[in-house]
């Protein structure tokens, strides 16, 4: 299998206006190892949210899904593992959250100065059906798909942007030492198409900070594609990760053995 540009997330679900047999959603930046029809569009926004990812200053862009068919070798700062391997190589480490502050980690920023935030850029990759867009940056109609709950969304208020690994859990594995500029940089990622996922405010807040030993997307089928985007921030940002998170990641591996990680280590 070659590897994806695009985060296929495969459904079987029907919605009042639109009906999505065995159909694949596209989450730019994502990569997953399902091959089906793709549904792509481009779209802009900015919306409020609140749970551990609430925004922040200004909107964020889609993160690159991890999980993929992925082919070649690891380069130089990043790499294609299968998740099992990428989640062993994942730095072990304990937890500490002493001193965190969500406002450690400003977001959402509007990095290229276009009007858009980092919560909206995201907003835009992730359509699959453009809404219209105001010079400011807000949107009104389009569509998504959170595909944590398997939920068409067509309501941009209704979506939160979330970090994949949460900014109390990335402080618990590491940022506590990092500096203002790399916790903004971790905030508003758009670097890469898994960090960050526009997802209905219900599951985002459901979630919280929760890893993946204390919560999952209540759809079984995000179940391989999370464990990977999760696998693969966490060794993009070379954060840590406890026994505990380790072995829940492990138990959802052995259920995905085609899905792969790729990643690329942030720059420092």
């Amino acid at each position: 299998m070659t590897v994806c540009q695009h985060r296929y997330l495969s459904e079987t679900m029907a919605h009042d206006r639109d009906v999505f047999p065995w159909s694949s959603v596209v989450r730019s930046r994502c990569l997953v190892p399902f091959a089906a029809a793709v549904l792509t569009a481009v779209l802009s926004g900015c919306n409020p949210q609140l749970a551990d990812d609430r925004p922040g200053d200004d909107s964020p862009s889609p993160a690159a899904s991890a999980a993929s068919p992925a082919a070649g070798g690891p380069a130089p700062g990043a790499g294609s593992l299968t998740l099992s391997n990428a989640i062993a190589a994942i730095p072990d480490g304990v937890e500490r959250r002493d001193g965190y502050k969500r406002d450690s980690f400003r977001h959402w920023i509007d990095e290229d100065g276009d009007g858009c935030n980092t919560r909206a850029e995201v907003l835009i990759d992730e359509a699959t059906i453009k809404p219209d867009q105001s010079d400011r940056c807000t949107l009104s109609g389009g569509s998504w798909l959170s595909y944590y709950d398997e939920i068409e969304v067509t309501d941009p208020r209704k979506l939160d942007i979330d970090h994949v690994v949460p900014l109390a859990e990335a402080w618990d594995s590491g940022a506590y030492d990092w500096s203002a500029e790399r916790r903004q940089a971790y905030a508003n990622d758009l670097g890469s198409d898994r960090s960050l996922v526009a997802v209905t405010a219900r599951s985002n807040r459901s979630k919280g900070d929760k890893d993946p030993a204390q919560w999952l997307p209540p759809a079984e089928s995000a179940h391989c594609t999370y464990a990977a985007d999760w696998t693969a921030t966490k060794l993009r940002w070379k954060l840590s990760a406890d026994e505990e998170e380790k072995s829940a990641l492990l138990g959802l591996a052995k259920a995905c053995p085609d899905t792969m990680v790729k990643y690329e280590e942030a720059a420092e």
